[in-house]
């Protein structure tokens, strides 16, 4: 049995424990269409499989599409009718991502949701194809570009379609360790400081900073989509085999304060689908209900500096 802190419910009427079928019960999603990256493997295939059962078209972007292809199998199997496509993607490199924006145009597809879920936790220090730091490549630039190359196009579903749109960044409470500069923007490259914690907070810091100054970008400009980010929880998925200690407390406390990957795509589906989170831009979340992120994560001004920061990243 959980502890009642765990189940106790929030203003959303969901907790801890909610699952992603829980808090999308009743809702129809139909008419819809979704990216989710990392959709694979842990809380994007789930996620995946959530937003197909209800009705949406979900393309699954993924690194290795076997995995995500058996993913989709097992969708396909228990839910006959959805439909889901699959599509190439790994977010390290930016001519990837280019691709993956160009294949989609070419589909010709609209876009109501994206769910910028893919990441990689706690590596040893490496630099991506394009020459940037592994985690903050992976995490944060890839998902940035991506964003960009697909914006118009949600913007242009939302017009037609009269249905907001809705953007939402899977994060971490992992943010909170961040460098305590937040994001390094001088030293990114900095392999003789560099920590694996610390590069994944940053990481993570920057999700929550895009979320933030996507909501006030479209707040500005009057575009019906909102931006959010999250905390999944801590989960028990292959993020964790890079680092020994979050391994060992992986083995010693498991379920006692672990997530499984159905509650822990609870929140990017809600965030995605329900009524609650309607018009709701700029905000951090957990459990399915509002939070309050560090206070680097409220900086406007570092989301700022950091959005123009990663426009040079990923200039042509």
């Amino acid at each position: 049995m959980l502890p009642w802190i765990f189940s106790r419910k929030g203003a959303s009427g969901f907790s801890w424990a909610s699952t992603a079928d829980q808090v999308t019960a009743g809702i129809s999603a139909a008419g819809l269409t979704a990216i989710v990256t990392g959709a694979s493997s842990g809380i994007g295939a789930e996620t995946a499989r959530v937003l197909a059962a209800r009705g949406a078209h979900v393309v699954m972007a993924a690194r290795n599409l076997a995995a995500a292809e058996a993913v989709r199998q097992v969708v396909l199997a228990e839910t006959p009718g959805a439909s889901l496509d699959l599509m190439e993607m790994d977010l390290s490199s930016l001519a990837s991502v280019r691709k993956f924006a160009a294949d989609f145009a070419a589909r010709g597809l609209p876009l109501n949701i994206l769910i910028n879920n893919a990441g990689v936790m706690a590596t040893p220090f490496s630099l991506s194809k394009d020459g940037i730091e592994m985690q903050f490549a992976t995490n944060h630039v890839g998902h940035f570009l991506l964003t960009q190359l697909v914006l118009e196009t949600m913007k242009r579903t939302s017009r037609e379609s009269n249905v907001e749109g809705r953007i939402v960044n899977v994060s971490s409470e992992g943010h909170r360790f961040a460098y305590k500069e937040g994001i390094r923007f001088a030293k990114l490259n900095d392999e003789e400081e560099y920590s694996t914690i610390a590069a994944y907070g940053q990481s993570k810091l920057a999700n929550i900073l895009h979320a933030n100054e996507l909501a006030r970008r479209f707040k500005e400009e009057g575009v019906n989509i909102t931006a959010n980010s999250l905390h999944p929880g801590v989960i028990i998925t292959n993020l964790l085999r890079h680092h020994s200690i979050i391994a060992v407390m992986t083995r010693t406390l498991g379920k006692l304060v672990m997530k499984n990957v159905q509650q822990g795509a609870a929140t990017p589906c809600y965030l995605a689908l329900h009524p609650g989170a309607k018009g709701v831009s700029g905000k951090y979340w957990s459990d399915s209900n509002l939070y309050e992120a560090g206070e680097k994560g409220k900086d406007a001004e570092l989301g700022k500096k950091l959005w123009d920061y990663t426009l040079d990243l990923v200039a042509d």
